[in-house]
């Protein structure tokens, strides 16, 4: 049975949500100087492929480290909706009604990773993520947002603030976000994404993979 990483590298300058930590990777020690390597690293917890969890937008909500690991492996069933325009609405028709715990939210925007183009990704509205609760899912996306995310090409009409984040993270779903590497995979597959276990984490980064047969 394959996997398959789904997981963006963490590498310095790399793509962040505007205003969040910058992400350093650095040399502390070298072959050369000390005779062994280490990395010195500095990143928010919601760098590159990352999971959200409650606490990081409700103040009563559960930290990372609170959920046992069994959480982090997901029955998820995939959601083509490349081919979207910029900001597109992802709405409640769009969504599937099976049995599964996790919809990941296939947008293709993984191919803007690194442009400025990378901010205009499609995102869920409101009632599309009270959609996934009322199902029991938890969302995953190929963006860096399940939300519409603050950029020049934003208009007007567009929700305000973290409206789906309050949906699911609120009801105790759990949301991955950046993605990649989903073209190709089947339609059903276990869903890995286990975060770092970091104490009363809002969220960490995660290596997502795709387990399927």
């Amino acid at each position: 049975m394959p996997y398959a990483d789904l997981s963006q590298p963490i590498r310095s300058g790399m793509p962040v949500f505007p205003d969040d930590p910058p992400v350093s990777v650095e040399p502390h020690a070298t072959h050369a100087e000390d005779g062994y390597r280490v990395t010195a690293l500095s990143c928010g917890t919601h760098t590159g492929t990352h999971v959200d969890a409650p606490s990081h937008t409700e103040a009563e909500g559960r930290d990372v480290d609170a959920f046992p690991v069994s959480r982090f492996v997901r029955d998820a069933v995939r959601v083509d909706l490349r081919g979207r325009d910029p900001r597109a609405r992802i709405r409640p028709v769009d969504l599937p009604t099976v049995d599964a715990e996790a919809v990941v939210l296939q947008t293709g925007w993984d191919a803007h990773w690194g442009e400025d183009a990378y901010l205009d990704h499609p995102f869920l509205a409101p009632a599309a993520a009270r959609h996934c609760v009322e199902y029991g899912y938890d969302v995953a996306i190929d963006a860096l947002n399940v939300d519409p995310t603050p950029s020049d090409a934003a208009a007007d009409d567009e929700p305000s603030g973290f409206q789906a984040h309050h949906e699911l993270l609120g009801a105790d779903r759990l949301i991955v976000e950046n993605l990649t590497n989903l073209a190709g995979l089947p339609e059903r597959f276990e869903l890995l994404a286990v975060p770092l276990k970091i104490a009363d984490g809002d969220g960490a980064p995660v290596r997502a993979m795709a387990h399927y047969e």
